[in-house]
């Protein structure tokens, strides 16, 4: 009983959906009221809706793509390639799961936060999951769904999308795409023995990745610090993101040098450090830190 229960939880890749749950708060953190208390029954309708929704499309994004995580190293341990849960018993749950995180938000926040998350469930499962095995522009696609989060957390106090939310949601995309590209070139023979055609599958001497890697980080420190120009946040935050987004160009780069002059090895270690969740963390502490008032403004 314990080893299912592990393997159902499995299927909703709990890292990921946590951290779909986090940058949800985030949103929800700045939207709030400065003076008003950032406890509140909204915010846990809006955090178990976010929950429900990401875990149920996690695990119908499994179902679907069964076959082609058998073919993979990283995934082929994964519940359904090793037969351990029938592909009836994820497709089940994840539609229980996204069914139910969308009612909860539509019944408990309100109709426009429910939207995006249908909105966000999808676009993941039937643009990016499909076009994964038919283009390298999969990536631009699947980081959307991705940045949306945030802006169901603005959406669930403000009812509306102001200019904030789509700030918010462009440094999200940004952050993402370096991410992806770092994971795929680790990846790319397994992603290649799959059938992904992503990037760095088709960039076999990885010059055209690297340059992406590096124009992605450098484009995103400047969006970054947009929240302190509308006032979301302040001084702390400024300095931490600019060090922070400088720390991910320098990671960028190193990723794109190794991937042209050292090892594997090199590569793989450097790669990790630049899809690393710790520098989006902690630009998420900083603007969490504007949000509630702390620091200096």
């Amino acid at each position: 009983m314990r080893s299912l229960l592990k393997d159902y939880l499995e299927l909703t890749k709990p890292r990921v959906t946590a951290l779909v749950v986090l940058t949800a708060w985030l949103g929800f953190a700045l939207a709030a009221p400065r003076s008003g208390p950032h406890f509140s029954p909204l915010l846990v309708h809006m955090l178990l809706g976010t929950w429900l929704a990401a875990a149920g499309a996690s695990a119908l994004n499994q179902y679907m793509e069964r076959d082609l995580d058998a073919r993979m190293r990283r995934t082929q341990n994964r519940p359904l390639p090793r037969q351990r849960l029938t592909p009836r018993q994820a497709l089940v749950l994840g539609a229980i799961l996204a069914a139910g995180g969308t009612l909860e938000l539509a019944i408990e926040v309100n109709i426009l936060t429910a939207l995006l998350a249908a909105f966000t469930i999808n676009t993941y499962l039937f643009f990016y999951t499909p076009l994964k095995t038919k283009t390298s522009l999969c990536t631009l696609i699947g980081a959307v769904p991705g940045a949306i989060p945030p802006m169901m957390g603005w959406a669930a106090v403000r009812g509306q999308l102001d200019q904030e939310a789509w700030v918010l949601f462009a440094i999200l995309f940004l952050w993402q795409l370096p991410h992806f590209l770092a994971i795929a070139w680790m990846y790319r023979e397994d992603y290649a023995r799959a059938g992904f055609p992503m990037l760095p599958v088709l960039d076999r001497q990885g010059g055209l990745t690297g340059g992406m890697i590096i124009l992605y980080c450098a484009i995103l420190i400047p969006v970054t610090l947009i929240p302190v120009l509308m006032g979301l946040s302040g001084c702390s935050y400024f300095y931490g993101a600019l060090g922070l987004g400088l720390a991910f160009l320098f990671c960028g780069i190193r990723t794109a040098f190794y991937r042209r002059f050292g090892n594997r090895h090199d590569v793989c270690d450097v790669g990790r450090q630049l899809h690393n969740h710790r520098f989006f963390r902690g630009r998420l502490d900083g603007l969490c830190d504007g949000a509630c008032g702390v620091g200096v403004r």
